[in-house]
C-alpha cells in the first residue's frame, strides 16, 4: 500500500499524460478539464477519504463534511475503493452534502438548494463534454490510487463473502 506522499506524487506526475488522451476529441480545453479533474480526484476526492488522510486534511474547515462518510464506510470497502462505484459514490455524497449544507444555510441568507441544483443542471447541459472529461479525470486518478495500493479491487463486505465451513477434527 502506497503512502500519501506516493499517491500525491503519482497524481502530480500523471495528471497531464492522462489528460492528453482526450486531446484528439476535445482539444486543449478538454485536456485542461481532464487534468484538473485528475488533480482534484487524486488530491481532494481520493478513495482514502474514508479515513483520516492527507486528502481529508486538504479540505481544511470543510473536512467535517466527510465525517459521516468516514463513519459509514470501512477503509478500503467496496463503496469507497471500487472502480467507478467508489468515484460515483464520493461525487454523489459530495453533491448531497453540499445541498444539505445549502439547506442549513438558506435561513441565514445562503443560496436556495433548488436554485443550486438547477444551476448545476444548466452547467451540465452547456458544458457536458468538458464535464465528462473532468469526471473521467477523477475516475482515472481513482484507478491510479488503487493500482498504487497494489490491489485495484477491494474486498467484498463480510455479508457477501462465502462462508467457509470449519471442519472439526475428530
Amino acid at each position: 500500500m502506497a503512502s500519501g506522499l506516493h499517491h500525491d506524487r503519482g497524481t502530480a506526475l500523471l495528471a497531464l499524460p492522462a489528460a492528453l488522451l482526450v486531446w484528439p476529441w476535445l482539444g486543449w480545453t478538454g485536456v485542461a478539464a481532464a487534468a484538473l479533474g485528475f488533480l482534484v480526484g487524486g488530491l481532494w476526492l481520493s478513495p482514502d477519504l474514508d479515513t483520516h488522510s492527507r486528502p481529508t486534511a486538504r479540505w481544511g474547515p470543510l473536512a467535517g463534511l466527510w465525517w459521516p462518510y468516514r463513519r459509514l464506510l470501512r477503509h478500503r470497502s467496496l463503496l469507497s475503493h471500487c472502480p467507478v462505484l467508489g468515484t460515483a459514490g464520493r461525487l454523489a455524497y459530495l453533491s448531497f452534502a453540499l445541498l444539505g449544507l445549502a439547506a442549513l444555510l438558506h435561513p441565514l441568507g445562503g443560496p436556495e438548494p433548488t436554485l443550486l441544483w438547477s444551476q448545476a443542471l444548466r452547467i451540465w447541459q452547456r458544458h457536458q463534454p468538458l464535464l465528462v472529461a473532468a469526471v473521467a479525470g477523477v475516475e482515472a486518478s481513482g484507478w491510479l490510487h488503487l493500482i498504487q495500493d497494489g490491489d485495484p479491487m477491494p474486498r467484498l463486505p463480510r455479508l457477501l463473502r462465502r462462508r467457509r465451513r470449519q471442519r472439526r477434527s475428530r
